[in-house]
């Protein structure tokens, strides 16, 4: 029972960094109705800058502390996805107001190759490190319950909970805020949120800020799991079948798939995996997005598609 458990909330942990990462798809598609396939190279861009600020400022203003120089890299990261999210705006997302899906989808297209270009350009393409004190020892939890106890990552658990605390942030805004219920307006009809006095462009500026920010808190995250290098782009492929069994219109949906996902890659691998040969963990969410596509394509939480138009 206690490996079980062990394995039970690994998965979890894992789940809620999936969830993080589906999170910038699920903002994008409700504020824009596009699905944005730069939410990968915003995670890179915003680890790379994090990772490289923290590592210039003592330099450049000759300090020492660690907690210092991440929460200066911290806000020079998030200044910076702000900038980027005004520029994409700007000069893109404004002059392509009611076009086709399509349309949208290739802009964002575009958008991925140009961040992975400047972020090579501006920060390097070395693999870097990203250190925010989270301790890396696992410990033991549970001892008196379990035999042995249940071993856990203490950096798991943080970054979890650091997720976790970010989801509900989003949540709330998305419910309970103006602002939250005007992206809402704009995902369901662009012409009309616009004929009621919604701003369009500031809407847009503002949920390309908030993905910005989420792909700042996952890059940092990520990055200081598995350090900061170009393949990071392809977290954004691990969230693909988390919106798709959540729903790509729903901030919930992308909470409990990633959860799904996460504890069904730990326990098909630990144990189905020995009895066919191992590397479930690497197929397994796309089998089940599969499924899910074949009986329910908008997902578990999803809206139709048909009825957003």
């Amino acid at each position: 029972m206690g490996f079980f458990l062990e394995t039970l909330f690994g998965g979890l942990m894992a789940g809620m960094l999936y969830s993080l990462v589906a999170l910038g798809f699920v903002l994008i598609f409700k504020a824009s109705g596009v699905f944005n396939f730069a939410q990968g190279a915003m995670v890179l861009f915003a680890a790379l800058a994090m990772a490289r600020f923290s590592e210039w400022f003592p330099q450049w203003f000759g300090f020492e502390s660690l907690l210092l120089a991440n929460l200066l890299a911290f806000a020079a990261a998030a200044a910076l996805m702000f900038v980027v999210a005004w520029l994409v705006e700007a000069l893109v997302l404004r002059h392509l107001v009611n076009q086709e899906g399509a349309t949208l989808l290739m802009a964002t297209l575009g958008i991925t190759y140009f961040l992975d270009g400047l972020g090579q350009t501006l920060f390097g393409s070395d693999i870097y490190q990203i250190n925010i004190g989270m301790p890396k020892d696992p410990i033991f939890v549970l001892e008196g319950m379990f035999e042995g106890g249940i071993l856990l990552n203490q950096e798991d658990l943080i970054a979890a909970g650091i997720a976790a605390l970010l989801v509900a942030a989003l949540s709330l805004f998305f419910q309970k805020t103006s602002t939250g219920r005007a992206l809402r307006a704009v995902a369901d009809d662009h012409q009309a949120a616009q004929s009621i006095g919604i701003p369009l462009n500031r809407i847009w500026v503002i949920v390309w800020c908030v993905a910005g920010v989420v792909a700042l808190v996952a890059g940092m995250i990520w990055g200081s799991k598995l350090g900061v290098q170009f393949s990071l782009t392809t977290v954004a492929l691990r969230a693909l079948p988390v919106i798709i069994l959540g729903g790509l219109t729903s901030v919930p949906g992308a909470i409990v798939g990633g959860l799904i996902i996460g504890v069904g890659e730990k326990l098909s691998e630990v144990y189905i995996g020995p009895l066919v040969g191992g590397g479930i963990e690497i197929w397994f969410a796309y089998v089940v997005a599969l499924v899910v596509l074949l009986f329910r394509p908008q997902g578990l939480f999803g809206e139709k598609i048909i009825d957003r138009v």
